[in-house]
């Protein structure tokens, strides 16, 4: 199977397989592989909008989450979300308080309570559809933030007390995350966005 361009971030389906043969595909074979419903799916490139969009919002948020609990981890720590038995790589995850693993090879993390996703065009579909509705049913997620790549807008989910979700667009200003507000124009400084 040829390789997907690096321009964008794909998705390309590998086989169906068992958890526990998943686990053992993941530490056997190079790269990153999400685990959904018994199939084992490659991720594969990202576009330069999408990369420069996720250095700017780890810097921008570690920088914040400096002195208090939480800390921003990036898209290489593999998060089990043990509702639905999804096991993805978040573009970035924020966790409070101790971090909770899963003991496997790579570490699994248990306990995510921000998940940031990056959206490119051949992923929307899926990050914003079927892996949202994944996020929502995982108990410690509690704001889920997808953050498109190719125009200004940043979708924010937050978990209310009483279970339900509140959705804001926002493309302007700042955005709200934990006790913090970040500048929208920050999170963008430098990405390119095709015209239109």
């Amino acid at each position: 199977v040829a390789a997907a361009p690096a321009c964008y971030r794909r998705r390309m389906r590998i086989a169906r397989m068992t958890e526990v043969e998943y686990l053992a595909y993941e530490q056997a074979h190079d790269g990153k592989h999400e685990y959904v419903n018994g199939e084992v799916v490659a991720l594969l490139g990202v576009s330069d909008a999408h990369d420069r969009l996720q250095v700017n919002a780890i810097v921008a948020l570690a920088n914040r989450l400096a002195d208090g609990p939480c800390r921003v981890r990036g898209s290489d720590l593999r998060v089990r979300l043990d509702e639905t038995g999804l096991y993805c790589y978040p573009d970035l995850t924020i966790v409070c308080g101790e971090p909770v693993f899963a003991p496997t090879q790579p570490v699994t993390l248990l306990n995510p309570r921000v998940i940031i996703e990056i959206l490119s065009e051949t992923t929307e579909e899926y990050d914003r559809g079927a892996k949202v509705a994944h996020y929502r049913h995982r108990a410690t997620v509690e704001l889920i933030l997808l953050v498109d790549s190719r125009r200004r807008l940043i979708e924010r989910q937050q978990r209310n007390p009483d279970g339900t979700w509140t959705l804001s667009e926002h493309t302007t200003g700042t955005i709200a995350v934990l006790d913090h507000a970040i500048p929208i124009d920050e999170l963008y400084a430098r990405v390119p966005m095709k015209p239109g």
